[in-house]
């Protein structure tokens, strides 16, 4: 796996420790320890391709100006057999360095070499992750919080599989509970009111009002008919739940594969109560000293790992709580399946549990720096600069489904996965849609597109993509050129970097950029009607840029048309 920025980085370490060394041995330098320095891509490319402050960052130990350590430095720097051409002094005591031709020309090699691989790493070693994500209330429809955090997850996912990560995407069915008790009174409250009237069946005021309720109720009556109106209570919600679950869950699935997100695991929470590994948990908790009863029912002291207060875990009816299972199925993640790191996607609503868990999994002698949480913000979804609040189609409040009518999984995907997860969001339904430059997703596409349709035209007057030499590569010269190909380069250190940030915005970030100076470059340089060998050099250009293009819309599940 070929990372050619790391590459850099590694030989620029390596160089200046070797000129440290060389420095000392002359007693130029006092034989001290070097202090951690960094190498970093610098804002301004005039300055250098990297530059390092190791001279800055050893002024106190070498009990010398930076300036002077960066002369003596710079002076015994042998840049031969790396991908380097050049290294300066600058400012107060940077050190500045120049990528070689080589560098790029390797780029463009890489790129061919290794296809839809590029960009691959193994950081992640092959470590078993969990993404937990959307895991949406089965009670009713997905919601604009939920298509975020669906492509959020999924592109998370895809770019920690990317950096070597061992994944699993999971789906939490919270099918047991008060939420299903709630769901199952407002279903029998619709099914009796079908058959006595609504007047005569009060509904719960607690109850979910959506006509999803209505609807499920309906689709009973029409199956079972009266059958239930005499049952007694507890038998006929147990009928109704057991139908609409059933159905909602299916939905769910049917509406997150329509948005391309297939889950490896739908775990149900039933399971834990079931299996007993909910009252074993509770049981850890007790042997380990953390609970204690009041007013009849079950704490746990959560304030002495971290919690701002403490927490019931079995109610005083004796129903352990929302928080007791979710205890125990985060111990299932890791002590009975065996994952080294669980991320869940969460709406920011609920960054006041994000610390009383990683607190619980301490408690129950599970490390809780492995769980980690990422919270994403709201969206706001807007046409023409005005808030948009109810679907053209229902009249309600737009649901994942209602979003995907009006707009294309692409846009979706893409749109959803522009910002960091923390970051509020506004999703412009009116541009999602629009063919221009303006909409991001089109304008990355259109760059692939454009670049397909090159290679058409080419062919059709008998000019054929061939492989190139280094020497034809090492024509790359230009400006446009090196600032293409320097991008292309960093896509495998972009992917880490998304991977450790639990960021994939920065993906989406990285390729409207890469079109960006794609246009740029055809816009400046012609491919046909130069030198053969020119012509083919930015041939292959093109074609490294149509296949990075390609792996990243492919990781982000995002089409690349090659027409448009």
């Amino acid at each position: 796996m070929i990372n050619p920025m790391n590459k850099a980085i590694d030989q620029i370490h390596m160089v200046l420790v070797e000129a440290a060394g060389r420095c000392v041995a002359e007693n130029l330098l006092p034989a001290v320890p070097i202090p951690a320095f960094s190498v970093e891509i610098p804002a301004d490319r005039n300055h250098g391709d990297f530059a390092s402050n190791i001279a800055m960052i050893s002024a106190k130990s070498f009990h010398m100006a930076p300036r002077k350590i960066a002369e003596l430095l710079v002076s015994k720097i042998d840049l031969s057999g790396t991908c380097l051409s050049d290294v300066q002094t600058a400012g107060p005591g940077f050190i500045n360095f120049f990528l070689s031709q080589s560098w790029y020309t390797d780029v463009l090699k890489a790129i061919a070499e290794e296809k839809e691989d590029y960009g691959s790493s193994d950081m992640g070693k092959g470590k078993k992750v969990m993404v937990e994500f959307v895991s949406a209330n089965p009670t009713g429809p997905m919601h604009m919080g939920n298509a975020r955090g669906g492509a959020l997850g999924d592109c998370l996912a895809a770019v920690l599989e990317k950096a070597g990560y061992d994944v699993t995407r999971e789906f939490y069915i919270n099918d047991a509970g008060n939420q299903i008790e709630k769901f199952a009174k407002s279903l029998e409250a619709r099914y009796l009111q079908l058959y006595k009237g609504e007047d005569a069946v009060e509904f719960p005021e607690d109850g979910y009002h959506g006509d999803d309720i209505k609807e499920r109720a309906k689709e009973f009556a029409a199956i079972n008919g009266d059958k239930y109106v005499e049952a007694p209570s507890e038998e006929r919600k147990k009928a109704l739940v057991d139908y609409s679950l059933e159905k909602n869950i299916q939905k769910l699935h049917d509406d997150l594969l329509k948005y391309r997100i297939e889950y490896d695991v739908w775990f149900r929470e039933s399971t834990l109560h079931n299996d007993g590994e909910v009252a074993e948990t509770i049981e850890i908790l007790k042997k380990n000293g953390y609970t204690y009863e009041k007013d009849g029912a079950l704490w746990y002291t959560a304030t002495k790992f971290g919690g701002e207060k403490d927490e019931v875990l079995v109610r005083a009816n004796g129903i352990p709580t929302y928080f007791a299972a979710d205890i125990a199925y985060h111990r299932n993640k890791f002590e009975k399946r065996g994952f080294d790191k669980v991320i869940n996607v969460w709406g920011a609503d609920h960054h006041g549990h994000v610390a009383r868990l990683k607190g619980a999994m301490d408690a129950i002698g599970l490390d809780g720096s492995k769980l980690d949480i990422v919270l994403m913000q709201l969206v706001r979804l807007t046409r023409d600069g005005e808030v948009v609040r109810m679907s053209k189609r229902t009249g309600k409040a737009i649901s994942l489904d209602d979003l995907l009518d009006e707009v294309p999984v692409d846009a979706a995907r893409f749109f959803f996965n522009l910002r960091e997860a923390n970051s509020h969001l506004e999703f412009d339904l009116g541009l999602a849609v629009e063919q221009s430059s303006q909409n991001p997703v089109y304008y990355v596409q259109y760059a692939h597109a454009r670049i397909c349709s090159i290679i058409k035209n080419l062919k059709a007057e008998g000019i054929e993509p061939r492989e190139v030499t280094d020497e034809e590569l090492n024509l790359l010269t230009s400006p446009e050129e090196h600032e293409l190909i320097r991008h292309l380069g960093a896509l495998p250190q972009e992917i880490e970097a998304a991977a450790k940030e639990y960021d994939p915005a920065r993906i989406t970030r990285y390729v409207m950029e890469l079109a960006t100076l794609f246009h740029k470059f055809y816009n400046s340089k012609r491919v046909k009607g130069e030198d053969e060998h020119l012509m083919q050099a930015r041939l292959n250009l093109c074609i490294c840029v149509r296949d990075v293009i390609r792996n990243v819309l492919s990781m982000l599940k995002i089409t690349a048309p090659e027409t448009m």
